[in-house]
């Protein structure tokens, strides 16, 4: 059943966001649903972090030490942990809520796990949906993706603010140097930093990368930071460099940088069912303002030609 409010989803606490989560499955492809993520798009309360690195980097740790910072400060946080998907039933293969620590009791910390299905860049299909009805309820909204290496663009297009986790000796900064990974992340940062050496040179190798992506003039650059969950090192810096890029986006792009997100949501859906033909013949009908009520209608309409 679909909420009826966003309001209502507030005052509900953790089972009413846990409902509307379920109406994202239940109710899908209707016109209700629709209306309630759009409403929901244009309540936003929340920012949103995409935390994303190839598997086994730390994010699962990292994601526990940020909930932990900004539960201390007071501010609320609901969390998406995009898991592996079983071949068989298409679940979660991970769960990843096993690796993230939080209090049952907490009513300021929600946590879902989502399967990722076919998707390559490390986001369910109904990430997008989620992180709206979250960003509408809490003060931050952590979307911790798969990470498979270089298919990281898909949590570029929900988060306001994007860090991409490496760890030193993996060879991983080659890879983003080749791959041209770097114009995606906001903050870097370089895992295990107890490593030393080794954790020194991922960073410098990594800055060398990034001297190499061209930015616009007064653009942001992305700040690379050691991090250790073993013994805290560089947790508090990192916290500095995402509360940095957040006070960058207030300056008037988080704006753009949202519109530009919701109109590739439609494009995206549109083309995943209806390919590039059938994007092209309704691209100029897009409503970026309502992206979920225009993805049904334009879907409708591309289905009833095909008959």
């Amino acid at each position: 059943m679909v909420p009826a409010s966003i309001a209502a989803v507030r005052a509900g606490g953790k089972r009413a966001v846990a409902a509307a989560l379920a109406a994202i499955e239940t109710a899908a492809g209707t016109p209700e649903l629709a209306a309630f993520l759009d409403a929901a798009m244009a309540e936003a309360k929340g920012d949103t972090l995409g935390l994303t690195g190839p598997p086994g980097v730390g994010k699962s740790t990292l994601t526990n030490a940020l909930v932990s910072a900004w539960r201390k400060a007071g501010e609320t946080v609901g969390v998406i942990a995009v898991d592996p998907s079983s071949r068989r039933t298409g679940g979660a293969l991970l769960g990843d809520r096993a690796r993230i620590s939080t209090d049952p009791a907490d009513r300021g910390v929600f946590v879902r796990s989502m399967a990722a299905r076919d998707r390559l860049g490390g986001l369910s299909d109904q990430t997008v949906a989620a992180m709206v009805v979250m960003r509408a309820v809490y003060d931050h909204v952590l979307i911790e993706s798969v990470g498979i290496g270089q298919s990281e663009a898909d949590v570029a297009m929900v988060a306001d603010t994007v860090v991409l986790c490496i760890q030193p000796g993996s060879g991983d900064s080659l890879q983003f140097m080749k791959a041209g990974v770097m114009e995606l992340p906001d903050v870097i940062a370089v895992t295990k930093a107890d490593m030393g050496p080794p954790a020194q040179r991922a960073k410098a190798d990594v800055e060398g990368a990034l001297s190499l992506v061209a930015r616009e003039a007064g653009g942001w650059v992305a700040p690379v930071v050691l991090v250790s969950s073993t013994t805290g090192e560089g947790l508090d810096t990192l916290a500095e460099a995402i509360a940095a890029h957040r006070a960058h986006l207030a300056e008037g792009r988080r704006v753009a940088r949202r519109a530009a997100q919701q109109r590739h949501w439609v494009e995206e859906a549109l083309r995943t069912r209806f390919g590039h033909q059938g994007l092209a013949a309704v691209a100029a009908r897009i409503d970026g303002a309502r992206p979920f009520a225009s993805e049904h209608v334009l879907t409708q309409d591309l289905a009833a030609r095909l008959g």
